[in-house]
């Protein structure tokens, strides 16, 4: 199936792995993996398993269904925006296959909230439902926009990630820092009710801006923290697609992801859960991220070259690994490494 997709346009080959998982997820029974040694309960919220879907590869959320078949624990559909948007023009999606990565620069192309959230709203659901939320292109006001997006996905959704990261809309991570980063979390704890709120951040962080997230974080009473997105950075790749501009993720990402993970781990002290995301593509991957200080781990590139049967293999591993180490919580093993 993966050489077959793998001859079309990257973008055109997601577009009909989405349709085929919208059929599966209409097949019987679609539910994800659990075990006693994989359920969690994180933010508040019972997970099935620790394993989830990051934000972008289903920003409709139009196979919510077919990912939970697949086994996963969460799905978090998004990023939407209040208005529909195209994004950036095409070609934006790249696949850098010698390397096991991807280069995109999509820029939040979305139908918008109002189809987003009728979409998911009111489903019975196999596992954790998460909507992750960002600022239109143009938007004169973005607080605005988050806080109206947070509002309003509330109360369709576990939980509502906001997504202040992406490196393809220009301007929107320097909502990551100082007042501006204050002000966007004053609106959007006071939007969000009860529901939990998670922060997605960026990979290429300074030392002394992790350590400002996390003082901001954990002063607005952030659930988690999503770490983290794609990079801008360039580690050495092998193929020319490498140069397109957009953020990176897969394989090449990894060794950053771990870095972030452990820095927010030790800037935070485990007060805020972390979601790891980024290079993670094996069930050994997850453990280590899971020991590294993260509740929760997050799958997208991985998915790309592993196919729709890697998180089956990554949960019976993860549970296997727990098994050896003599666990019988997923969440017993969160932070060990560094103790």
């Amino acid at each position: 199936m993966r050489s077959l997709l793998f001859l079309l346009d990257p973008e055109r080959a997601h577009a009909l792995a989405l349709t085929a998982l919208r059929w599966r997820g209409r097949l019987p029974s679609p539910r994800a993996i659990t075990s006693a040694r994989l359920a969690t309960q994180v933010a508040g919220i019972d997970w099935p398993n620790p394993l989830g879907l990051a934000a972008g590869a289903d920003k409709d959320g139009v196979a919510v269904d077919g990912w939970y078949a697949l086994g996963l624990g969460g799905v978090e559909v998004g990023t939407l925006t209040p208005l529909p948007q195209p994004g950036n023009p095409r070609p934006r999606l790249f696949r850098l296959v010698e390397d096991g990565a991807v280069v995109n620069r999509f820029g939040f192309n979305n139908r918008g909230l109002d189809a987003g959230l009728a979409r998911v709203a009111g489903r019975r659901r196999a596992g954790v439902l998460g909507v992750n939320v960002g600022a239109n292109k143009d938007a004169a006001d973005r607080v605005a926009d988050y806080r109206d997006g947070v509002a309003r996905a509330a109360s369709v959704t576990d939980y509502v990630t906001i997504n202040i990261s992406s490196p393809n809309t220009p301007g929107l991570r320097d909502l990551q820092h100082g007042a501006a980063l204050r002000e966007l979390l004053a609106a959007c704890t006071a939007a969000r009710g009860t529901t939990p709120l998670f922060l997605k951040v960026a990979p290429d962080l300074s030392p002394a801006e992790v350590d400002d997230i996390a003082r901001a974080a954990i002063e607005a009473g952030v659930d988690a923290l999503v770490v983290g997105n794609t990079t801008v950075t360039r580690p050495s790749l092998r193929s020319a697609l490498g140069k397109e501009a957009g953020g990176l993720s897969g394989a090449p990402l990894a060794a950053l992801a771990r870095t972030r993970l452990a820095d927010f781990r030790a800037a935070t002290g485990g007060v805020v859960a972390l979601v790891a995301a980024g290079g993670i593509d094996t069930g050994a991957e997850a453990y280590a991220r899971i020991r590294a200080g993260a509740s929760l781990v997050q799958l997208y590139t991985g998915l790309v070259y592993g196919g729709a049967g890697l998180p089956r293999r990554m949960l019976r591993d993860l549970d296997a690994l727990l098994a050896r180490d003599g666990f019988t919580r997923v969440a017993d093993a969160v932070g060990t490494a560094s103790r």
